[in-house]
């Protein structure tokens, strides 16, 4: 089957509740999106918010507090909100790909593969029923003779000792204590938590619901995503043939991706979009595809959307691609369309701005086209 980047882009924006927009729970926006990037926790709400018709603030706070949701590393070393019940299946995926075995890693972060075993236990332990700050759980730890060497390491802000652990279900993010970032155990946060499965067991789920957002894609898309392709091939190829008629490959102007198959009729019958979309910073509408996949961004603007220090910027979305990006300056929206790039209607555009005022509780801001 034959079908073209504008029906996927359609379809995507469709499946993603950007058009048209959804009553769902924010939890359920986030299940869907397979997870809401939360490096900076406004713009993972605001990625549910905006793909809401009413935009309720309260429902991604209170999915963190009832523990329907989770803040963890999750994809790509990265803090996702991820629900409960989901999150163990990319853990366990992000996992086997055993980061911390390679020689780099070693050397870069100071710990071998059996102090990480050590340390899954010795924090697993240490919040067994309790929500811990980094300097508690790093004391607890550190008491250890044997893991105390790993003390300024476990003390870093960039967690990089931490997300092994995170994978394996050893610890997730805590609510708040202040200004201080806490810790405890998924399961005793999340009352749908049901641990970190095998591998083989999680792969199915984890891609189908990849492809039922993202797709149609590639299992190197999907390893990108994952983990910036640090899978392993062999058993990535085996788990989608283990899908078996569950997938069908589809030609897409020329190149061979992989759909779901109860949703390949939707595709080849989608009508190309013409919607205009303002979404927040590290949106998982260009985050899923990546930031190199040129039927979305153009590479000669990647550099204007991923920036330094992993920054990924507000966008424009025309027609499911991003033309242009936007900030917020004193009182005002402006917003930056790429050259050569169609300019959208200002009624499209202040409309977009009305949203995007109703998902942050502010005033409707003034819209500006630098």
């Amino acid at each position: 089957m034959t079908i073209t980047w504008d029906q996927v882009r359609a379809w995507r924006l469709r499946r993603q509740f950007l058009e048209p927009r959804t009553d769902a729970p924010g939890a359920e926006v986030v299940s869907r999106l397979c997870g809401a990037q939360a490096q900076v926790k406004s713009s993972a709400a605001l990625t549910a918010l905006l793909r809401q018709a009413e935009p309720r603030p309260e429902d991604v706070e209170g999915g963190l507090a009832d523990g329907v949701l989770l803040k963890t590393w999750a994809m790509r070393g990265t803090l996702h909100l991820l629900k409960g019940d989901e999150a163990g299946d990319f853990l366990s995926l992000a996992a086997s790909a055993r980061t911390w075995h390679s020689p780099p890693w070693q050397r870069e972060f100071g710990a071998t593969p059996a102090e990480v075993e050590a340390l899954v236990d010795a924090v697993s332990s240490a919040l067994d029923g309790r929500v811990l700050t980094r300097d508690e759980l790093v004391a607890a730890v550190a008491a250890d003779a044997g893991l105390a060497k790993l003390e300024a390491r476990l003390r870093s802000g960039w967690g990089a000792l931490l997300k092994p652990l995170a994978w394996q279900g050893a610890l997730c993010h805590g609510p708040s204590r202040g200004a201080k970032v806490t810790f405890a155990r998924p399961g005793d946060l999340a009352p749908g938590w049901r641990g970190v499965p095998d591998p083989d067991e999680a792969a199915p789920r984890a891609i189908a619901a990849y492809l039922g957002a993202h797709g149609p894609a590639t299992p190197d898309a999907f390893n990108a995503w994952l983990m910036r392709g640090a899978l392993r091939k062999t058993p990535l190829r085996r788990w989608f043939a283990d899908m078996g008629d569950r997938l069908t490959k589809v030609d897409v102007e020329g190149e061979e991706a992989f759909a779901l198959s109860e949703h390949v009729d939707e595709l080849a019958t989608a009508e190309p979009s013409r919607s205009v979309r303002l979404l927040g910073a590290f949106d998982q509408y260009v985050l899923g595809p990546g930031t190199n996949d040129p039927r979305v961004l153009a590479p000669e603007h990647r550099a204007r959307v991923s920036r330094a220090a992993g920054w990924i910027a507000p966008v424009v979305v025309v027609g499911g691609r991003v033309t242009g990006v936007w900030e917020q300056v004193d009182d005002a929206v402006v917003v930056s369309m790429f050259p050569g790039a169609r300019k959208p209607s200002m009624s499209a555009l202040r409309a977009e701005a009305g949203h995007l005022a109703k998902a942050r509780g502010t005033d409707v801001p003034e819209v500006r086209v630098s």
